[in-house]
């Protein structure tokens, strides 16, 4: 429905009339040339004379807008009124079609006395080029009357029809105010110009033209048996077809000759001759001609030892599918290059060997020392249609290391005596080379914290000294020059009842002896605790559940050594908070904005305003609106924890707000966010030294807690925040405690959810959680941070992590890593936890290291992409060592030696006072190149960055 506005002098109604429309659907094969409705503005038509046709702009109830043309002189005599359109482009077009919708006023319902009165009206077209006249100017000629330019203007016009109305309305239907609109539809053609201008003639009606449609048909962009023809423009006349040829598309080929439509003056495709069919190898499917996909690309491997990790992207064509999966073919080199046999039935494929959606797999219990092929095949739907299968394979060889032998499987137990008992066992499955010796590990049933090892060459020995009827845990590993292999699993065995006089009297000689040796080892022990800390660590036994005993607040406490203290000794949960939080009124803080949303509401920024301090930025964790009193605990739980830490590399609580709402917990703002995502948005910018000192601070903060008795649980590098000078601190304590919420914690044991990939195997295998575990934790973390946030295991479930794990598998070093750090992961992820460095040890190598940048040098492997091991900081004479240099040599080592003298002058005669400067100050120092200032600006950061990591050397 559209509502026109038609006016004109005192003899027509002025007023606004609902006129129902008959609404023509415009298909895809018609092409607008001209819409008056769709206008905007002003149409801008010409109208002579210039009281003749009046146009009206109005909207419709929907605001779009309306263009009508009006003219009704019937008071007077002789009307001849014309109304010229713009230049109208055919776009080629041969044939127009001119749509028109007005209303027409019957003669008869006109009041007595009209001069004249039409019921028609004429429509005129002009062909030119050009967008004027050619024989014409539309203004006034020269030697011409108006009159007379007038009439040559619209000689030039050729008349294409008189226009009558099927309904016109009266005076009675003015009433109703509902009148139809009248559509007359009207061809033009043959066209042979670029376009023409159209004109309508009044010669003496009442008429208001609605809209003015000019299109032309085409047949439209089609797609029909393999083929697709392009948009066409039918010829003129209506028994012409213009014939097109089409172009055969996915992977089809014509099957006699090249497929053809024709294409008819209405707009439709007619007549097909011929088809296309899809190539050998593809198969016609919805219209398309899918194949197999190419072979994948990029493929890749990582050698652990016994395991091969594969890896590889997706083909370059997909050959019209989504369905790509991918097989492995295993194949092992024989000897002296007699050719290839597949690999047999014990080798396992993470997480299968065909069928693979994911471009990665890991390949475990190969042999050691031996050549393997790899065919990686990509295969979908249609890849058994294929002639040529090879085109979907790509080939990876490998050669495996030298690794620790498998398991034992089977202990046997041999005689058993009163205090002994005899086993033997047989020889791994897999040596994996030379056995040198096998490790006992046995001790009493159910005290597993105090056992003892003995070696045995052979595959069998009496073990001594055990007590009568007892029931004794006896587990057996295999070592060869690769290092040990796994305990095999626990075996059960029970001495004799039987005991004597003589081997009671002689047992208590035995522990007399052993209290005589503990107290010397004790005084051994405290002997070297008191020499101090040492850089280094050794593989010796050590005891992982160590615990410092204090008392505070009912608990044991060593005098002068600042312990941590479980909330949940205190019966009140809010003395805890208390006690180790400062309470904060909340209109010292300001909340500016959200920045996440943490696991009881939302985290928030701001500044935080302390009555004498300076102003400073802080994230605020929120408790979100109705809460219960065990989460409003819980929520405060982090708070009790974090306010017992005081150390540049454990997150800062500045405090809480406990006595309004919403509760708060108020800590130092980290600019950079989590490790994690810093590193995936950063992925590739840094130097090693940088990684390596961020690690460093990671590993400081770590020691500070073991030295306070605290174990993390969650230590990952998504817990781990960093500041805007690459300072790491670890945070997340909270969550610490139960893990429940956390969505990697997806393997649930005894007392809530594990994070497997980063959590090492006793800790899920029998809750132990210790400083130990936490040292498993920061070896994934170092690989988290070495491969710029890399998820640990890649798409492994949980379950396989488990396994594999289990089974030995190690995480392969990450590219361009550092031989020497990836060495310290695979020491940190030591089955045996005593085996594992402790965190100040860590932290002394970390040091070194840093101290020492040649020692990163060497990498575990290479890429394609440019190192970023160091930013030139090697001498001439090849000294890598920062800290040994003069402020000569550390110019030099950059190359920029030639501002020594005005560095000296400037008084910069120290990297100390070095570290400390900025732009200013080397252009100061006369430095004004911008290209020079710039590289001794990127290394004066680098310094920093080192600086900021080391304050924490000292054990605080």
């Amino acid at each position: 429905m559209k509502t026109i506005v038609f006016t004109s002098q005192e003899y027509m109604l002025c007023s606004s009339f609902e006129m129902v429309e008959d609404h023509c659907n415009t298909e895809c094969n018609y092409v607008n040339l001209l819409d008056s409705r769709s206008v905007m503005g002003d149409l801008g038509w010409v109208a002579y004379p210039k009281n003749g046709w009046e146009e009206i702009g109005e909207v419709d109830e929907d605001y779009a807008p309306i263009h009508t043309y009006q003219v009704c002189r019937v008071m007077e005599q002789n009307q001849n009124n014309w109304l010229h359109t713009n230049w109208i482009l055919t776009e080629g077009a041969q044939r127009v079609y001119i749509e028109l919708k007005f209303t027409l006023r019957d003669c008869n319902s006109l009041p007595g006395g009209v001069g004249t009165c039409k019921e028609t009206f004429n429509m005129y077209y002009y062909e030119t080029d050009g967008g004027e006249l050619e024989d014409g100017d539309m203004g006034d000629g020269e030697g011409i009357t108006e009159e007379e330019d007038r009439a040559l203007k619209e000689s030039q016009y050729i008349k294409i029809d008189t226009i009558a109305a099927d309904e016109s309305f009266t005076e009675l239907d003015l009433g109703d105010r509902v009148m139809k609109l009248n559509t007359e539809v009207r061809d033009l053609g043959p066209l042979t110009r670029k376009g023409f201008f159209l004109a309508f003639q009044d010669l003496g009606a009442c008429i208001a033209l609605v809209s003015v449609r000019v299109f032309y048909k085409r047949c439209p962009f089609l797609v029909k048996s393999l083929a697709e023809f392009s948009d066409t423009i039918p010829a003129s006349e209506a028994s012409q077809l213009v014939e097109v040829v089409g172009r055969c598309i996915n992977n089809s080929l014509p099957l006699y000759e090249p497929p053809r439509m024709h294409c008819s003056t209405e707009g439709e495709w007619l007549v097909p001759i011929g088809k296309c069919v899809c190539q050998p190898g593809f198969e016609e499917i919805l219209g398309s001609c899918q194949g197999p996909p190419s072979a994948p690309r990029n493929a890749i491997s990582n050698v652990n030892e016994t395991s091969v990790f594969l890896e590889w992207s997706v083909p370059m064509e997909s050959g019209g599918r989504k369905d790509i999966r991918y097989n492995v073919l295993c194949r092992q080199v024989l000897p002296d290059g007699r050719g290839l046999e597949e690999c047999g039935p014990n080798v396992r494929f993470l997480p299968r060997q065909v069928g693979l959606s994911n471009t990665s797999v890991m390949v475990a219990d190969l042999q050691s020392h031996t050549n393997y092929s790899f065919l990686l095949e990509a295969i979908n739907g249609v890849s058994e249609l294929a002639k040529d299968r090879t085109k979907q394979y790509v080939s990876l060889n490998v050669t495996t290391n030298q690794a620790a032998p498998s398991p034992v499987s089977v202990v046997r137990k041999g005689h058993a005596g009163k205090s002994s008992i005899a086993l033997s066992w047989a020889e791994p499955d897999r040596p994996n080379g030379i056995i040198l010796e096998y490790e006992i590990k046995y001790f009493e049933k159910e005290q597993d914290s105090s056992y003892t090892i003995i070696k045995s060459r052979e595959t069998e020995m009496v073990v001594e000294s055990l007590k009568p009827s007892s029931v004794y845990i006896f587990q057996v590993r295999a070592r060869t020059s690769a290092g040990y292999g796994t305990f095999s699993r626990r075996f059960e065995f029970q001495t004799s009842p039987y005991l004597t006089a003589t081997s009671e009297r002689a047992q208590a000689s035995i522990v007399a002896v052993a209290i005589t040796l503990a107290l010397v080892l004790l005084a051994v022990v405290a002997g070297f605790l008191l020499s101090g800390r040492r850089c280094g660590y050794s593989k010796a036994k050590q005891d992982p559940e160590e615990e410092k005993m204090h008392f505070h607040n009912g608990h044991i406490k060593f005098p002068g050594v600042r312990t941590y203290v479980d909330p949940l000794t205190y019966e009140d949960p809010n003395q805890a908070v208390h006690e180790f939080a400062q309470e904060i009124d909340v209109s010292f803080i300001s909340i500016e904005r959200i920045i996440g949303a943490g696991e009881f509401g939302e985290v928030c920024s701001g500044p935080l305003r302390l009555p004498g301090k300076r102003e400073m930025q802080v994230a605020i964790k929120t408790l979100k609106a109705g809460y219960t009193e065990h989460q409003r605990r819980d929520f405060l739980w982090e708070a009790s924890i974090m306010g017992q830490f005081n150390h540049p590399n454990i997150i800062r609580l500045e405090g809480v707000v406990t006595k309004s709402k919403p509760v708060m917990i108020i800590t130092e703002y980290m600019e950079n966010g989590s490790l994690d995502t810093f590193l995936k948005k950063n992925d590739g910018q840094f130097t090693v030294i940088q990684l390596v000192g961020m690690l460093r601070g990671i590993a400081s903060g770590m020691r500070y807690l073991s030295d306070m008795g605290y174990v993390h649980r969650d230590l990952a590098a998504r817990n781990i925040l960093v500041n805007s000078n690459l300072v790491c601190k670890v945070s997340d304590f909270g969550l610490s405690r139960v893990l429940e919420d956390d969505p990697e914690a997806a393997y649930t044991t005894r007392g809530g959810k594990i994070p497997i990939r980063w959590t090492a195997p006793e800790a899920i295998a029998y809750r132990k959680f210790t400083s130990a575990s936490d040292v498993w934790s920061y070896g994934i973390v170092m690989w988290e941070v070495m491969s710029y946030g890399e998820r640990p295991y890649w798409e492994m479930s949980n379950q396989d992590v488990i396994k594999a794990v289990e089974e030995s598998y190690r995480l392969p070093g990450p590219m361009d890593c550092p031989e020497a750090l990836y060495h310290l992961m695979m020491d940190c992820w030591q089955r045996e936890r005593s085996n594992r460095p402790k965190f100040d040890e860590i932290v002394c190598l970390l040091d070194k290291l840093i101290r020492n940048p040649c020692s990163l040098k060497n990498l575990v492997n290479s890429s394609h992409r440019v190192s970023n091991l160091l930013v030139e900081h090697t001498s001439v004479d090849g000294d890598c060592n920062i800290w040994s240099r003069t402020v000569s040599e550390w110019l030099d080592s950059i190359k920029m030696g030639r501002y020594t003298e005005l560095f000296m002058e400037g008084g910069y005669a120290s990297l100390d006072t070095i570290a400390l400067m900025t732009s200013e100050d080397l252009r100061r120092v006369g430095v004004n190149l911008a290209g020079h200032q710039k590289k001794i600006i990127t290394s004066i950061q680098e310094m920093r960055v080192l600086m900021n990591n080391s304050t924490t050397s000292v054990n605080i």
